[in-house]
């Protein structure tokens, strides 16, 4: 358990954007530091759970900082299990700071990011799982990935492996028994054992099946629109964000730089970037464009090659395909109203589905589009609706590792080894298992974990 009190500024400190600025304390003197530089008027009670109107002020000049609240929570019902106090101050950044400093001033320490939801996991009040769900709800960019971060912090993931690792740990004892018991215990059922590796090894693979989605949810992916000049792809990033992030004009070269724009489809967060037509041109911002053009193509997770339908297929359009055919891609055909049956090459071997129609002038085809990219990502039958389990890398790295512990137990079994080497592997699935909730971890484990999240948090 972690000694001494920490503070920090709890909420986003933004100039004139923020109403009400948050400081935090936990340990055990965070009251008696409350008590010092927070009055208080009248009678109003310090007991656990009461939020006090006061003043922050000086402990030695009595110079008021700030007017706000303050909420205390005694141990052991907080956030971390600790005496917790939070300074409800105006937003900005002078008010927060000075009664941060405050608090430096009366011993508390700096929090370190994360340090606040590592005590809360050291002092039990949450395993890692769960840890590791509140930086994912966090930082969620779509409802999807705050639903499945939430789904995580009521021990979705963590309730399921804890009935797996305790299946190992039965496992184990029985083969641990019959080692050291040998005569006095029947013989092991090892077509009973072989039937249980099987079914936590299913189990795990199921878990193990929503790493992708889980890594979809939480970064998303980048998509370029690229084309030649105005085949109309400034009008589709409009038309597909419902805004006008980009200029649309009728002259060729309009767009000069990389715009991007923040969307969510099907639950999976999107940057959709709108580049520069591709061409040959003398313009030397142009150029910069073009080229920039060109790698956001070759950073992006997904290209979409647009043309114009009332053109049809033409000698550029051939040129930008060989320079973005290595890519994932889709072939979207925008103008469609103008020419319903444009010519493209009949000799490409991909799917029709990869093919898109569009009128982005006119809003149509966003549907359509959206329902290939899904296609696309992850496969026709990707949904993100009722997920309940989404696992990190960090957690499908440690499961993978306990599915081939278990497997060679299997082995092991088939071989007619002896018991003692059943246990070797078990052991090391059961410890794999472990470290996804948290029983067998290390601290540089806890350290990389926790490195990534805020500060306060």
């Amino acid at each position: 358990m972690h000694q001494g009190t920490i503070a920090a500024i709890a909420t986003a400190v933004v100039p004139a954007q923020g109403s009400v600025g948050i400081v935090r304390l936990s340990g055990d003197t965070a009251l008696a530091i409350a008590q010092i530089i927070f009055h208080a008027p009248g009678q109003q009670p310090w007991e656990s759970h009461r939020i006090l109107y006061g003043y922050v002020r000086h402990p030695h000049t009595h110079q008021v900082v700030d007017e706000a609240l303050l909420l205390i929570m005694l141990a052991p019902r907080s956030y971390t299990r600790e005496d917790v106090v939070e300074f409800h101050c105006h937003g900005g950044i002078i008010p927060v700071q000075q009664v941060l400093q405050l608090c430096l001033e009366q011993g508390a320490k700096l929090a370190q990011p994360g340090e606040f939801t590592l005590r809360a996991f050291l002092n039990g009040r949450l395993d890692l799982t769960q840890a590791e769900s509140i930086q994912d709800l966090v930082g969620a960019k779509s409802p999807q990935a705050a639903q499945a971060a939430l789904m995580g912090l009521q021990g979705k993931l963590a309730h399921p492996l804890r009935q797996l690792r305790e299946q190992c740990l039965d496992l184990l004892a029985e083969i641990e028994a019959r080692i050291d018991f040998e005569e006095d215990l029947p013989p092991l059922d090892e077509r009973a054992v072989k039937a249980t590796l099987t079914h936590i090894t299913q189990e795990l693979q199921q878990i193990l099946n929503t790493a992708d989605r889980g890594e979809l949810l939480r970064q998303g992916i980048k998509i370029a629109i690229v084309g030649r000049p105005n085949v109309g792809k400034s009008s589709l990033l409009n038309a597909w964000s419902r805004s006008d992030r980009a200029i649309v004009t009728p002259l060729p070269g309009t767009t000069r730089d990389v715009v991007e724009s923040q969307l969510v489809v099907g639950g999976i967060p999107v940057q959709v970037l709108d580049t520069a037509g591709i061409r040959e041109t003398s313009d030397q911002v142009e150029q910069i464009g073009v080229e920039r053009s060109h790698q956001a193509a070759q950073n992006a997770d997904l290209v979409l090659l647009t043309i114009d339908a009332a053109q049809g297929w033409t000698g550029a359009d051939q040129e930008i395909y060989h320079q973005i055919q290595t890519r994932p891609f889709l072939l979207v055909i925008n103008k469609i109203d103008l020419n319903p049956k444009p010519v493209i090459p009949q000799t490409w071997d991909f799917p029709p589905r990869q093919v898109v129609p569009m009128a982005a002038a006119k809003n149509e085809g966003i549907d359509t589009l959206e329902t290939a990219i899904l296609a696309t990502v992850q496969g026709q039958n990707f949904t993100t609706a009722n997920l309940e389990i989404a696992i990190n890398q960090r957690q499908a790295a440690a499961l993978t590792a306990a599915n081939t512990a278990l497997a060679q137990v299997q082995e092991t079994i088939t071989s007619q080894l002896p018991l003692d080497f059943w246990t070797i592997d078990l052991r090391a699935a059961i410890q794999s298992l472990g470290e996804v909730t948290g029983e067998e971890v290390t601290e540089s484990v806890l350290d990389r974990i926790f490195s990534r999240f805020c500060i306060g948090k």
